[in-house]
């Protein structure tokens, strides 16, 4: 049986991530209804942690198994620090549970071989650029990933200071040449998206966006083979 109105549920580990995803959503699926789950202590919690550890998987199961109870047909995580544990979770449930930057990096591959990512929150750039490598190695590419931090710019995000935000980003990805595509790996980046496309000849690409794309497919697929 098709659901009238698809539900998809968004879990983010802060704040920052709520407002890019839901704009996307309103743009791009505006016929699913969207609930959005926060827990910012996912964020603390894992930059104390270090890694991934098995209690913070345990509640990434958690949060997707409670989604799923409230009739979620698809399940977003927008924090890009907990890939391993996400991926179980959409192994363990009959829904679509993805990764934040899983699609966007997909996206990437379209664009060429050489990119370029630039990050705001240290302890999601070794799991990304391990997520994007092992999509490359699936599909048997030679795309190679780059990654950047741009200091100060979650500071200035988390002290409400957005037009700091985006133009450090800027300036940074200003600096990055010879790109096929430049990604911005939070979803807290996606603000600044504009303001570094007009400084780069490279496409700029945003988690949003591409999840969101990818979120509707999945789910529209599944309805349509009920």
């Amino acid at each position: 049986m098709k659901i009238a109105k698809p539900r998809t549920a968004f879990i983010h580990a802060t704040r920052l991530a709520i407002d890019p995803v839901e704009a996307a959503a309103d743009q791009l699926w505006p016929e699913a209804e969207m609930v959005s789950l926060l827990d910012e202590s996912l964020e603390v919690d894992r930059e104390r942690a270090g890694s991934l550890t098995s209690a913070l998987a345990d509640r990434i199961m958690a949060l997707a198994s409670h989604a799923q109870s409230f009739e979620a047909t698809g399940i977003l995580f927008t924090c890009s620090a907990f890939g391993e544990a996400v991926e179980a979770a959409d192994a363990a449930l009959n829904i679509p549970v993805m990764k934040p930057n899983e699609a966007m990096f997909a996206d990437a591959l379209s664009h060429g071989d050489k990119i370029a990512m630039i990050y705001t929150f240290p302890p999601a750039a070794a799991g990304m650029e391990a997520e994007f490598r092992a999509l490359v190695s699936a599909r048997d590419a030679s795309a190679t990933i780059e990654s950047h931090l741009c200091e100060g710019a979650l500071a200035a995000k988390q002290a409400g200071d957005a037009e700091t935000h985006d133009r450090l980003i800027a300036e940074c990805g200003a600096l990055l040449k010879g790109y096929d595509a430049i990604l911005l790996a939070q979803f807290s980046m996606a603000s600044a998206a504009a303001g570094l496309g007009q400084r780069t000849d490279a496409p700029v690409l945003t988690s949003p966006q591409s999840a969101i794309l990818e979120m509707r497919r999945r789910v529209e697929g599944a309805q349509g083979s009920c």
